[in-house]
């Protein structure tokens, strides 16, 4: 419903009942006089400001308070215009909070005593003080709670938005980091061996072919990998292929038939399955930034270990690198992937060389 029919609903509805509801007490009370023309004219004034009341609560509750006090001074049926009032103060204080409707309320309802205690008008004489005071409590009271229920219904909502939000976020990290990660390492290794062709085509055409072979493996394992991710983003369900440190001997030979001598030191056994895609991940992306990066590498050593429920993983090459590492997309994907299993990664120039540094939990993640 548009803002405009409930401005429709809220004013012609409560006028409506109010002009019959007090047509029906003049006829029917003895002794009362008739509604006419002129408390017709009061009454529908009294509710037509109900049109602007959700712009301007406040103006719109004096106004209307003022023209039905008005009304009860005048000599006809008592009727329930009260009603009107009275909606516009629940309006007021769901729009200004209790506090403003609460010095509002209170100030006009000691005006209208006032005016009756002064003249001798009917409220004052019929109507007790303790229950117009109740009167104007309830409607504070229940306007508070629905204010506070419909606060609380927003801030939810935007919880909800702030949460759906950060998670698409993450899928988008995510899948950007998988993707970077797959198209980074195979590029590489394809770069490097199309380069070796290229050098070695016309002396050693032998070794072209073997650099022509390591080419087309390596894209086919890219083309592999980004069929699945692919596949995965299309249907929203199931999960892509994890990668594993099991398929550690495949990541050695395309690091190795770039020509580096990669040596193994200790074992990484059994892991979780998120330290295990995680570490694997790592590994693969500090061997690219060897292939990459570093100048004139000739050896890498990859190291394992344990200690004190932290698994470990070092990859140092002998190649010349800059004296600062440069935190690029593969560096801050190493973090952002160790950070999520609250481990860490550390990267930089060493004695001959350059280290990744990673620690990992050893135990379930959850």
């Amino acid at each position: 419903m548009s803002g405009y029919a409930r401005d429709l609903l809220l004013t012609f509805v409560p006028m409506v009942f109010v002009l019959g509801a007090t047509t029906a007490a003049g006829r029917m009370r003895p002794g009362s006089e008739p509604l006419e023309l002129p408390g017709y004219l009061w009454l529908i004034g009294a509710a037509l400001p109900l049109l602007l009341v959700r712009r301007f609560p406040l103006p719109v509750f004096l106004v209307t308070g003022s023209v039905v006090v008005a009304y009860y001074r005048m000599p006809y049926p008592d009727g329930p215009a009260l009603l009107l009032p009275t909606i516009a103060l629940f309006i007021l204080t769901r729009r200004r909070g209790p506090l403003v409707a609460g010095i509002t309320g209170g100030a006009a309802l000691l005006a209208a005593l006032a005016v009756y205690f002064g003249t001798g008008g009917r409220l004052a004489a019929n109507t007790p003080v303790g229950l117009l005071v109740v009167w104007l409590a309830a409607v504070l009271g229940i306007g508070t709670a629905v204010r506070n229920r419909a606060a609380a219904v927003h801030a939810a909502r935007e919880r909800a938005a702030e949460h759906q939000s950060r998670m698409a976020e993450r899928e988008r990290l995510l899948i950007a980091r998988e993707v970077h990660d797959v198209v980074a390492h195979s590029l590489a290794m394809i770069n490097v061996q199309a380069g070796v062709a290229a050098h070695v085509a016309d002396r050693r055409p032998e070794q072209a072919v073997a650099a022509l072979l390591a080419i087309k493996e390596a894209s086919a394992a890219a083309l592999a990998d980004l069929r699945a991710t692919v596949a995965v983003l299309r249907s929203g369900q199931g999960l892509a292929p994890a990668p594993s440190l099991r398929q550690l001997d495949d990541l050695l030979d395309r690091a190795r038939a770039t020509g580096l001598r990669v040596e193994v030191h200790g074992s990484p056994g059994e892991l979780p399955a998120p330290v295990d895609g995680t570490a694997y991940r790592i590994l693969q992306e500090s061997l690219t930034n060897v292939v990459r990066h570093a100048t004139d590498p000739s050896r890498v050593d990859i190291h394992f270990g344990r200690s004190d429920g932290r698994f470990a993983l070092a990859v140092r090459d002998d190649g010349r690198a800059p004296q600062e590492a440069v935190a690029g997309n593969g560096l801050r994907g190493m973090a952002e992937r160790a950070a999520a299993l609250g481990g860490r990664v550390t990267a930089g120039p060493v004695e001959g060389g350059f280290e990744v540094r990673a620690e990992l939990p050893a135990e379930e993640v959850s």
